[in-house]
């Protein structure tokens, strides 16, 4: 589980750091307009398209009716670091010398 732990503290890491620099240079309110650019729409398109389908595994192991609505809330506004954020409390739910099974399925509430 180790491996997979540290995989998502190098992506929220990165998200993190990504987006902080991004947000000192310019920030995304006055970035200009998405829609003029059919790159930039096909690229959110895809962003949120794959958002939504990490969100069916969040949805399937979290029980909670207000944990799964925190969790597309966070999904949806923080995109990659709500999802490396989810994937590592996973890593430490399912505790130590859980198989990768028990991350993709242990259910949770």
């Amino acid at each position: 589980m180790n491996p997979i732990r540290a995989f998502a503290v190098v992506v929220l890491v990165a998200m993190l750091c990504v987006t902080g620099w991004a947000s000192l240079k310019l920030p995304l309110w006055e970035a200009g307009p998405y829609v003029s650019d059919p790159w930039s729409v096909a690229t959110l398109f895809d962003a949120y398209c794959g958002f939504l389908t990490f969100y069916l595994w969040v949805l399937y192991k979290e029980r909670s009716p207000l944990a799964r609505g925190v969790w597309l809330v966070l999904v949806l506004t923080l995109g990659n670091i709500a999802m490396a954020g989810y994937l590592l409390r996973e890593t430490f739910r399912v505790g130590k010398g859980a198989t990768m099974k028990d991350l993709l399925t242990v259910q949770h509430g």
